[in-house]
């Protein structure tokens, strides 16, 4: 019997978000386990998050800022900025947008993918749930073994069940050890976080990781959908 320890495998991970600080709400802790452990994260960024608002560039520089520091934190040296119009994702053929998914996943080749949940209130959130779905259409050789959506506070907790899916999570990751790390990271974000009691504070994302930690006996936790898993 060969006695040699065997190696963890490291695993591609891509992250695909409407906007930047969606990857930190929704699998920040989650990443950061995955870096931890060796594995390479690259993410795409499919809008510029501040096109909705009135036209401000310095919250375009301020959010692109954020981005860039918490890729750093979360030791990600490759990501992919697009400008898809934000809240409007609607408009745009669901084949173009996943066509700027395909070519990342051939070149990459992604084991694991984390996504929005299809049900989300934000209809970015929705769509780029469904072009991920489309570009991974499960191919001969394909190389994603497991798509995993998540949930981002104010937005999955409010769609209505008479009009989406709602998210029930069924895959949990402890990041109990990455609680104090995930906040640092939801703190490049600053702009973009409300005061408590808004469900998109720091402390509501906080007490919402301890609600789903406690749901499987961990201090903390993030939850997900298994949409897909090849074993």
């Amino acid at each position: 019997m060969n006695s040699t320890p065997q190696l963890a495998k490291t695993e591609k991970v891509l992250v695909i978000v409407a906007h930047a600080d969606d990857e930190a709400i929704g699998c920040g802790g989650t990443l950061l386990k995955h870096s931890d452990n060796g594995d390479e994260v690259r993410i795409i960024y499919m809008t510029d998050g501040v096109g909705a608002r009135a036209s401000d560039p310095v919250a375009s520089i301020d959010r692109l800022s954020a981005q860039k520091q918490a890729c750093h934190q979360l030791d990600v040296s490759t990501f992919y900025n697009h400008a898809f119009p934000d809240n409007g994702m609607d408009q745009i053929p669901l084949i173009e947008v996943a066509q700027v998914i395909e070519p990342v996943i051939k070149e990459y080749k992604p084991t694991i993918i984390y996504t929005h949940h299809g049900g989300d209130l934000n209809i970015d959130h929705r769509i780029v749930h469904q072009a991920v779905l489309t570009a991974c259409r499960p191919q001969p050789n394909t190389s994603v073994k497991k798509i995993l959506s998540f949930e981002v506070n104010s937005s999955t907790e409010w769609a209505s069940i008479s009009m989406s899916a709602p998210f029930l999570p069924n895959y949990f990751v402890d990041i109990s050890r990455y609680n104090k790390e995930k906040q640092l990271l939801l703190e490049k974000y600053q702009n973009e976080m409300k005061p408590y009691p808004h469900t998109r504070s720091i402390e509501a994302i906080d007490y919402l990781n301890k609600v789903r930690g406690s749901s499987i006996g961990v201090e903390s936790a993030e939850a997900f959908m298994l949409i897909r898993l090849i074993n």
